[in-house]
């Protein structure tokens, strides 16, 4: 009877050890899709909270905007993979070098031991003629230097987010080109990237495109619903999108630079097409589109950050900005369990 007891209970330690194991091995695994966490409400979980959220849902990644000690002092030992942001308005600061190594030694250095970070975003959707502009290479080039002094190059890749406005043409997606505007400010900033095997990250909204252009976009195009290609062979404008940034990619030399979907979205209300069914509809196709590649770059995944975590209340702008989230300030789902893994 003692060794019967014994056996089963050994049976029952292992399958718990095995499940486990598969858990862990599942969650640090190589996925495709994270999330991006704003902090701008006055209603959102503590720091800790919204780490423990992404643990229990089996977010892997994070993309944080600006450099919260509170939130990094949460993600040490989470396995969490990060984006860390340098924002818009810190950019003119950090093209001093003295002033890059000191945020370097501040915001990544003590944590990154403890904290994966995988890319450091420095700007955000800086446009040709913003004031910002001629700031965003000096200072992709002063963090990559501080990154580099603390040895860090190898783990951490120093990078910018674009959108698709510095595109002058996205369709067909063979033709797509960067705007002679955008020319000069983006092609030093790509060369720098491929040099150092650094991705360039995009925001990515067929959400947008759709709302601006609703006249020759059907909604299942932008939802990943359409059954059957277009005349150009696509089924998603996400697709689309993405291959119309890889084709001005390679019109400018750099055929072999990887594009990290850095943010993709849609609202659940405040706008044209915004509703929890559309909103739902759109992420959870999605998830499951970044598994795969796109018509010019089949081989996926397509590492993808969507945005965002929460509804935001204090963010400005219109009201469709405040209801990108995939979970309501309660930490409870909009859209019901979404399988992030």
């Amino acid at each position: 009877m003692d060794i019967e007891i014994s056996r089963r209970s050994m049976a029952i330690i292992l399958l718990l050890v095995g499940a486990l194991f598969s858990t862990l091995v599942d969650f640090t695994g190589a996925q495709s899709v994270g999330v991006c966490y704003g902090g701008n409400g006055n209603n959102l979980p503590s720091k800790q909270d919204v780490i423990n959220l992404y643990k229990s849902n089996r977010i892997s990644k994070m993309r944080l905007y600006y450099p919260d000690e509170g939130t990094l002092q949460a993600l040490k030992g989470s396995n969490i993979e990060v984006i860390i942001g340098v924002p818009n308005d810190q950019l003119q600061s950090l093209t001093n070098a003295n002033a890059a190594n000191n945020w370097v030694n501040k915001y990544i250095k003590p944590y990154s031991s403890a904290v994966k970070f995988k890319y450091i975003a420095v700007g955000n959707e800086v446009h040709p003629g913003d004031g910002a502009a001629g700031s965003v290479l000096p200072a992709i080039q002063n963090i990559q230097r501080a990154i580099s002094s603390a040895k860090l190059q190898k783990q951490i890749k120093v990078s910018t987010a674009i959108d698709t406005t510095l595109l002058g043409n996205s369709y067909p997606p063979k033709d797509g080109v960067f705007s002679n505007n955008a020319l000069s400010y983006i092609r030093p900033i790509i060369n720098f990237l491929s040099s150092n095997g650094a991705p360039l990250l995009a925001n990515i909204y067929p959400y947008f495109a759709y709302v601006n252009n609703q006249q020759s976009i059907g909604l299942d195009y932008a939802l990943f619903t359409k059954q059957s290609p277009n005349e150009v062979g696509y089924k998603s404008l996400f697709d689309a999108l993405l291959d119309s940034l890889y084709a001005a990619l390679e019109k400018v030399n750099a055929p072999n630079l990887k594009i990290v979907v850095s943010e993709s979205g849609w609202p659940s209300q405040g706008g044209v097409a915004a509703s929890d069914q559309n909103a739902g509809t759109y992420y959870k196709n999605l998830i499951n589109h970044a598994k795969g590649g796109t018509p010019k770059r089949p081989n996926g995944p397509i590492e993808t950050y969507l945005f965002a975590m929460f509804d935001e209340n204090q963010k400005q702008g219109a009201e469709i900005e405040r209801h990108f989230g995939l979970f309501r300030p309660d930490k409870s789902p909009k859209y019901g369990q979404l399988n992030f893994t």
